[in-house]
């Protein structure tokens, strides 16, 4: 039976060497629900799944996973959590149904338990024809579906994934996309991150932006779109040597802001025509006008800065 809260985070604290890592984070996931976790790299989000999976113990604050305390009960909390980690760490030894078996009896699953359940997963993953097949002999959109199944072996109520669709190309990362969306209606409960806001834009119902453990931000990707940028945006892209600083020293009241990465200047504006009209006169430079997304939302709350 699905639990009221599958995951609720209060004031949760930690550090290290003195440094915070986590600070004050709050969320909780509601049922049947895609909820993502997104900051840049160094933003605390690795240190808040482990926390959330009782595999470290927080400084302060308090988590309820699946209806139990962590990190008291975290080995009963997890038995009813699938994890999808960020690299895969399939038995290389094993073919796609071992690997499935193998792991099905780390939660006390019965062998006729797991057998009963690999045909499902394999149809799920679409690996029915690789169900003998060694990991050597897959492809690496092969390897995360079989991760994202083996993830599923005990029919947990909880799914945690660590950008999962990082590496893929664009085929097996709307495969990926269907089944998750299909996890979702049939009831179960995710946790993403991500790096790739089009996915988070796609699947989060609602989501948190954090940055040095701390949340800054909280929504549904169309709220947070809303609340913090400007409706339309006109990329403008320098193909002439100076061409693009001498457009935007002209043009910065045309746009309720302007931010200029190297050779491409971003224009948030409530009315994209006026520049538009410019562009059309301007020679060596190329634009594109589209809506603003979340990424849009993402870079002007952690910032344009590589980080390491």
């Amino acid at each position: 039976m699905a639990v009221r809260m599958p995951l609720q985070v209060e004031a949760l604290h930690k550090a290290y060497a003195g440094n915070p890592v986590v600070d004050g984070l709050s969320f909780a996931l509601e049922p049947g629900t895609c909820f993502g976790l997104l900051g840049p790299n160094g933003a605390g989000k690795t240190t808040t799944l482990k926390l959330c999976l009782g595999l470290t113990a927080p400084d302060a604050g308090s988590i309820t996973l699946a209806g139990l305390p962590v990190p008291a009960q975290a080995q009963a909390a997890r038995a009813r959590t699938g994890v999808v980690p960020q690299f895969d760490n399939l038995d290389p030894d094993f073919t796609v149904t071992e690997n499935l078996l193998v792991f099905g009896r780390y939660f006390g699953m019965t062998h006729a338990a797991i057998m009963a359940r690999i045909p499902w997963l394999l149809q799920f993953s679409g690996l029915e024809n690789k169900k003998d097949a060694r990991l050597a002999t897959l492809s690496g959109g092969m390897k995360r579906r079989l991760t994202l199944a083996r993830a599923l072996v005990h029919d947990p109520d909880i799914v945690f994934l660590d950008e999962p669709t990082t590496g893929l190309d664009p085929q097996a990362r709307h495969l990926i996309w269907e089944r998750l969306k299909q996890l979702k209606s049939e009831g179960k409960t995710l946790l993403l991150t991500t790096h790739f806001m089009d996915e988070a834009e796609r699947l989060c119902d609602r989501l948190i932006v954090i940055d040095h453990g701390r949340k800054i931000a909280e929504g549904s990707p169309r709220e947070l779109i809303s609340a913090h940028i400007e409706p339309q945006v006109v990329e403008v892209y320098d193909e002439a040597a100076g061409a693009l600083a001498a457009f935007v020293a002209a043009q910065r009241g045309s746009s309720a802001r302007v931010e200029v990465s190297g050779e491409t200047a971003f224009f948030y504006c409530h009315d994209p025509q006026p520049l538009l009209a410019a562009l059309a006169e301007a020679s060596g430079l190329r634009y594109v006008h589209r809506a603003a997304n979340l990424e849009d939302v993402f870079i002007k709350l952690t910032g344009r800065e590589l980080r390491d």
